[in-house]
């Protein structure tokens, strides 16, 4: 667990509906500790009982994969293991480590799914916050590092340190919306809003023909409304992730620290960059990307996010005032309007 805030982003529904126009279907629930909204049409009929099922089904078999609550979850199941021999964990496992290790090596270590032990230490899984000495930072770092574990096959990874850890928790709810995604369009599906707690990804339009409206949270935190609007493309699939700062932190002897480490120093991010929303097609890769560039911090994460074309917010504090800049990419995508 990263201890990652994500911005909530609403769904602006605006929709005309004639009695002759197709109408929008919901389904909600529970799942990963978060609520789940999805909003879908079809101008063919589809089976909404048997599609329904599909999709609780997934989520329940993606909570027995990468859910590090579960001690029987395949993911803590390989945390248990001290084993340095390949373990097989499954195909949606190596999905995430593979996205995850082409991260890290890009944020030269800063995005890492093996930081668990660093959380813990500084109480980010419970509600006290323990200040670890330097000593006891150098000592966990040294259980820490993607390039500690080795993908073998599609199905298998090792350890080449017994007691690595890794938590998918940073990018497995982006991969959720992904693979729900794929379960609306193996319902002929090819027009929705898939969003699990306000990680979202959509696809075509809505039933009047224009595109998804998203709305982005304003980062401050004890206020909720509405920074920007984003249409979605009507011609391409395209997912929303944001991660912020200003949600879940601790204040100590007049000193704020927050849930987002820097896994290459074993500490709290200390810049003023309070919010980076990325868009990209993969979810999982957005949210991976989101995460990412909140910890490398306003300038090395816009630098990063130019060279890897990447289409980016973000959002820093200075004072009371909230600055704004996008990256190269999104400046000039043609496919997405920001207001």
């Amino acid at each position: 667990m990263w201890g990652r805030a994500v911005l909530l982003l609403s769904v602006l529904l605006l929709v005309a509906c004639t009695a002759d126009a197709p109408q929008l279907q919901k389904i909600e629930g529970f799942a990963q500790g978060t609520t789940y909204h999805i909003s879908y049409w079809s101008p063919t009929s589809v089976d909404g009982v048997a599609l329904e099922a599909d999709i609780k089904t997934s989520l329940d078999n993606i909570d027995k994969t990468l859910s590090n609550y579960r001690p029987d979850s395949v993911i803590e199941t390989f945390n248990a293991s001290t084993s340095t021999v390949s373990q097989e964990v499954g195909s949606d496992i190596i999905a995430l480590v593979r996205i995850a290790q082409n991260v890290y090596i890009l944020s030269q270590g800063c995005f890492d799914l093996t930081i668990k032990p660093l959380f813990e230490m500084w109480g980010f899984l419970g509600d006290t916050l323990t200040v670890p000495s330097a000593d006891a930072i150098k000592q966990g770092l040294e259980l820490v590092g993607m390039n500690k574990l080795e993908v073998i096959d599609d199905t298998h990874m090792l350890k080449t340190q017994p007691n690595i850890r890794v938590d998918v928790s940073a990018i497995a709810q982006g991969y959720t919306v992904g693979k729900v995604s794929e379960i609306m369009e193996q319902h002929g599906v090819g027009n929705y809003m898939v969003e699990i707690g306000g990680e979202l990804k959509t696809n075509g339009h809505r039933p009047d023909g224009q595109g998804w409206r998203i709305a982005v949270e304003k980062p401050l935190a004890g206020e909720r409304s509405i920074h920007k609007i984003v249409s979605m493309p009507k011609d391409a699939p395209m997912s929303v992730m944001t991660s912020g700062t200003y949600r879940h932190y601790f204040d100590s002897n007049g000193q704020r620290y927050s849930h987002i480490l820097d896994a290459r120093t074993g500490r709290p991010v200390s810049h003023n960059l309070v919010a980076v929303t990325v868009f990209h097609e993969n979810p999982a890769v957005a949210d991976a990307w989101s995460t990412t560039l909140l910890c490398l911090g306003q300038t090395d994460g816009l630098m990063l996010a130019n060279a890897e074309k990447i289409n980016a917010i973000f959002i820093r504090q200075q004072d009371s005032e909230l600055l704004e800049t996008q990256s190269d990419a999104l400046r000039v995508a043609n496919n997405l309007e920001v207001q």
